[in-house]
């Protein structure tokens, strides 16, 4: 089928737009962490019904806290909560944007666009951006803003600069349902596993400033420190989100495979492209298994999943860069 210019064109034009509102919201996001009162600097509410100790030094009568006249207006937000409403609020239209690109990417060549490394990129920048929102929707993390926008800046600019491919249709081997399945939550894998990595090296910065603080020790990453969640918080989201994602990667080799069968009458054949996918599953295991293991909890463990990531982004880019295989004639 012919290429519809005009659909590609316009694609092209909301992936320009998106990076836009990207770059707006990353500037909102810095704002929002600026701005964000430290945890030091946070009064603890006081439960109603608890305790009250009197007197001076806390020494006297205790009485119990009862419920008195209705409460005052809440405070209006802050002005780095407001910022952070605006990244958020910027976010949602640029992945709206964005996925009107992807979009109409696909419809200007009538098939899927997942076609080469372009298309990929600008799904896997979608796919991280929504990823950090569905999490938005039940956690406040606006915390997390400036570090999940910034590398979907990177692989937009990485996409339209150095993988840019005009619009144009499948290869043979290509042509099949299989595509959808397999590179769709290949896309999804590597956005959430993206935000994981994200929330493993704040896990490690937040846990080396407070070790330090415990001890005494003056830390230059203090001021990041005090607006971040505890090191507890930020290993815990990292590992659910890790759990979660790694079912979905283990399909996504299984329906690798069984695409392979299709086009090429073999399930496996240690292409370049799939050992790397086994090697980033294998180290995703170890992993999760480190987390189950008593000695392998906290930083440690967090080191593994960075080095599973690395294997997952030497996969993404460095295996069409330094080999040549059956993938490389897609770019996938």
């Amino acid at each position: 089928m012919p290429v519809d210019l005009t659909l590609a064109q316009l694609s092209n034009e909301l992936v320009y737009a998106s990076m836009a509102a990207y770059a707006c919201a990353l500037v909102a996001f810095a704002a929002c962490l600026a701005a964000r009162p430290g945890r030091a600097l946070e009064p603890a509410a006081a439960p109603a019904g608890a305790l009250a100790a009197q007197g001076e030094g806390g020494v006297g009568t205790l009485t119990r806290v009862t419920s008195g006249p209705p409460a005052p207006p809440a405070p209006p937000a802050s002005p780095g909560r407001r910022a952070g409403n605006i990244g958020l609020a910027l976010t949602w239209l640029a992945t709206l944007l964005l996925g009107g690109g992807v979009l109409l990417r696909g419809l200007s060549v009538s098939r899927p666009p997942f076609g080469n490394m372009y298309e990929f990129s600008i799904a896997s920048a979608l796919a991280i951006s929504a990823a950090f929102l569905v999490l938005s929707l039940r956690r406040d993390l606006r915390f997390l803003g400036l570090f999940v926008t910034l590398p979907v800046l990177l692989t937009l600019g990485l996409a339209i600069t150095v993988l840019y491919t005009d619009a144009e249709q499948l290869m043979p081997a290509l042509q099949s349902y299989w595509l959808v399945i397999h590179v769709t939550l290949a896309t999804i894998c590597g956005g959430a596993l993206c935000v994981a990595a994200a929330l493993t090296v704040l896990y490690l910065v937040v846990d080396v400033g407070e070790r330090r603080t415990r001890a005494g020790r003056a830390f230059r990453l203090a001021p990041l420190v005090d607006r971040l969640p505890s090191a507890a918080r930020l290993d815990a989201l990292s590992y659910r989100v890790t759990a979660f994602t790694f079912p979905l990667w283990t399909f996504t080799i299984i329906a690798g495979a069984i695409w392979a069968e299709a086009a090429w009458s073999r399930y496996w054949g240690w292409d370049p492209k799939e050992v790397w996918a086994f090697i980033t599953w294998v180290a995703y295991a170890a992993y999760l298994h480190a987390r189950a293991t008593a000695g392998w909890k906290g930083r440690r463990a967090a080191y593994l999943g960075l080095v599973a990531f690395a294997c997952f982004l030497f996969n993404y880019y460095g295996v069409n860069i330094f080999f040549s295989g059956l993938h490389s004639y897609s770019g996938l």
